[in-house]
């Protein structure tokens, strides 16, 4: 039997739709980012996305001109959803550097600020492919550059702030990257402490509450 379409749509208590369907360019997207991040730039392929979703590969030149098109497409929602997240986050107004740098962690309980599942799959992709490993330069300079000036709003000098960030930045990486299996509430529990590394700086317990009330949202506690 013909596999059943598998299609994110707004409401999660539809049908889904079979047969003699059309569908969205943002269906194409979100099941080609579906397999970028399961199995792999290599395995995005016109003729089989159609067949997981049911449908005819004709429809899919109605919105890209060829699979690089998708590629393309592919990377700049990668771009725009975290590139673009993590640096809002790190732009968000807060009162203490501990409040902003629990504004940038938010970006690692709410995956619509932040697809680490995307991240890595972008970050694969970039070791076969110099145009992408160019962009995943320019992105990760942009991130960093964004919490170094988080750092300097909170009057670090400039280097100190440099370091804060890369060291803020390639530890959440490498941290996300490791899929330790942590509970949310330990997660929670460390939160001080990590804090007080990356700041030098003790957070305030109304700050944390916020955090917790947000991440529980996400994480389960």
């Amino acid at each position: 039997m013909p596999q059943k379409p598998i299609l994110h749509r707004d409401d999660p208590m539809a049908e889904p739709l079979v047969g003699n369907i059309k569908v969205t360019r943002e269906d194409w997207l979100n099941v080609a980012m579906d397999v970028l991040i399961s199995d792999g730039v290599e395995q995005v392929k016109v003729l089989a996305l159609a067949e997981r979703m049911g449908v005819s590969r004709s429809s899919f030149y109605w919105y890209f001109k060829s699979r690089q098109d998708l590629l393309d497409a592919l990377l700049k929602t990668w771009e725009q959803t975290n590139t673009a997240g993590l640096v809002g986050q790190a732009g968000t107004s807060a009162e203490t550097i501990t409040a902003a740098v629990l504004n940038v962690w938010r970006c690692s309980a709410n995956p619509e600020l932040f697809n680490t599942a995307l991240d890595f799959a972008v970050r694969d992709w970039a070791r076969r492919s110099g145009p992408v490993r160019t962009v995943l330069d320019q992105s990760d300079a942009r991130r960093v550059e964004a919490l170094t000036q988080m750092f300097q709003r909170y009057d670090f000098p400039e280097v100190e702030a440099v370091a804060r960030a890369k060291a803020l930045y390639y530890m959440q990486l490498g941290y996300d990257m490791a899929g330790l299996n942590e509970s949310g509430s330990y997660r929670l529990g460390m939160t001080p402490e990590y804090l007080k590394v990356f700041t030098g700086q003790e957070p305030q317990p109304r700050e944390l509450e916020e955090f917790a009330e947000y991440s529980g949202r996400f994480w389960d506690v």
